[in-house]
């Protein structure tokens, strides 16, 4: 079965800190913070922060609610 690109990205942000870059590869989506945002008002624990050169913000998935 196939998994749906929300179900990629949960996979992803599970597995540790992820990169714009990374969801591309992982999960196929160019618009990681846009689906961060969905999946925190869905009620998904997901922590953020910038990335060392301050372009860009790294997330991470605890669970949820």
């Amino acid at each position: 079965m196939e998994l749906t690109q929300k179900q990629e990205i949960i996979r992803c942000l599970k597995r540790g800190w992820k990169s714009p870059l990374d969801a591309l590869r992982e999960a196929g989506t160019m618009k990681l913070a846009t689906r961060v945002g969905e999946l925190k008002a869905e009620g998904y624990l997901i922590l953020d922060k910038w990335h060392e050169s301050k372009k860009y913000k790294l997330y991470k998935m605890l669970g949820t609610k």
